[in-house]
């Protein structure tokens, strides 16, 4: 039975591949900006339109509050379940992918958010969260 005498020396690394690859990556963004520059330096002149306001940001997300008296509130006013979903109905007209976020008092009735969940989806809300608070686990 033979026995082994010497070690294998570890494989190495071949890094060439990937040195190539990095050096073709430098090469293309390089000439991809000398292109932009180059269609910037062009004398043409661009059509102007007019009409067209800037884009607006992204609206927060609405936020309900449940007390634990029933009592319902919306950017701080206090609202039936009708106006609610009225209210959240014309801010939805006014962006579509409106969300809402349900805050509820720790003893409320579970009814009572239902209720309100329940008028947002009337409204068309899609995007709804209820807020919560994380404790630290007792040790």
């Amino acid at each position: 039975m033979p026995l082994k005498t010497h070690h294998d020396d570890m494989p190495a690394m071949n890094m060439t591949p990937m040195i190539d690859v990095i050096f073709q990556l430098i090469v293309y963004f390089m000439v991809g900006t000398s292109f932009t520059q180059m269609e910037h330096k062009m004398g043409l002149k661009v059509p102007e339109v007019a009409g067209q306001g800037a884009m607006t940001a992204r609206p927060s997300k609405k936020v309900v509050n449940v007390y634990r008296n029933g009592e319902v509130t919306l950017d701080r006013r206090t609202v039936t379940l009708d106006e609610l979903t009225n209210q959240l109905a014309a801010a939805r007209s006014q962006y579509k992918d409106l969300g809402v976020t349900v805050r509820g008092d720790s003893e409320v009735h579970l009814q009572r958010v239902a209720e309100v969940l329940q008028a947002c989806r009337k409204s068309g809300i899609a995007e709804m969260a209820i807020a919560v608070r994380l404790t630290n686990p007792k040790r």
